[in-house]
């Protein structure tokens, strides 16, 4: 994708941004619920424009809130992964201040947390329980940080807490952690080698904007979503145990990826957080 390309793409999704954002400020003030399901629509766009294709395997969860829990390799996770419902996000606060990133970010209500402070989790687990509680669906990037993409990062059952604290909502008698994986299994219809992964991460000191830009100019890329048995969490579940299940259950699912990298045919599986079941739909690839 030439320069040009990428600017005129650029262009287009700036120029829905700057329709779209004020109808969802109004949508979350009143307490509008389709006003979740508008940056679900930008970022499908975005992935259409930079040619994106997503294939989701597996079921989630429908008549329990989940707490998400998936592994962490490009800041590319979030449109991805927002692309399949409204979802929030619990970021690191260094997010919410970057240009129109964060901004976007707020606007999806994603969580914050300060990782320095340890106190902030007590905060982040009440608030994660608050959503829960009313049936938002809310990822959680267990690894604290992202990887290479060639390996998975033990997962931290700290935030995990949040499941725990949810339970002591009267509404909600238990929930699922739902183990995700995210892989990115095919660059211009060619497998990924281990070589070429960490070109497609986002991990250690990178600077944002020159690997956007490399990441946009180097073609198509085909990802894979796979979702993994959701694991039952109640008052009797322990935490720590329940974390290593996910993680492994993660595991196998990225290696079962990598192995197969089926990315055919390109669906999308739409689910709603809240009670009901999810639905499946078929959607042509770009």
């Amino acid at each position: 994708m030439t320069v040009v390309g990428i600017a005129v793409r650029l262009l287009v999704l700036g120029s829905a941004l700057v329709v779209v954002i004020p109808p969802l400020l109004v949508g979350l003030r009143l307490g509008w619920p389709s006003a979740g399901w508008v940056p679900v629509y930008v970022y499908r766009l975005f992935l259409r424009l930079f040619r994106i294709r997503v294939s989701v395997q597996g079921r989630p969860p429908g008549d329990r809130p989940p707490l998400i829990l998936s592994n962490h390799v490009s800041w590319l996770d979030i449109p991805v992964l927002g692309s399949l419902a409204p979802l929030s996000f619990i970021a690191k606060s260094e997010v919410a201040e970057w240009p129109i990133i964060g901004f976007y970010a707020r606007l999806q209500r994603c969580i914050f947390i300060d990782r320095a402070r340890k106190s902030h989790t007590t905060y982040v687990n009440t608030e994660v329980a608050h959503r829960l509680a009313r049936g938002d669906a809310v990822v959680l990037f267990p690894e604290g940080t992202t990887s290479d993409g060639n390996r998975l990062l033990p997962f931290r059952s700290a935030l995990v807490g949040a499941a725990r604290a949810a339970l002591q909502e009267p509404s909600l008698q238990g929930i699922y952690l739902q183990p995700l994986a995210v892989v990115y299994a095919r660059r211009n219809g060619l497998p990924v080698t281990r070589r070429e992964r960490p070109a497609l991460a986002w991990y250690g000191d990178m600077d944002l904007a020159p690997h956007l830009a490399a990441l946009l100019r180097e073609g198509s890329i085909d990802v894979v979503v796979r979702w993994c048995e959701p694991i039952p969490f109640d008052a009797k579940s322990d935490r720590k145990r329940a974390t290593a299940e996910a993680e492994t259950a993660v595991r196998v699912a990225i290696g079962d990826a990598l192995r197969t990298r089926n990315v055919a045919p390109y669906r999308r599986r739409l689910f709603s957080p809240g009670p009901g079941t999810p639905k499946e739909s078929a959607i042509q690839e770009p």
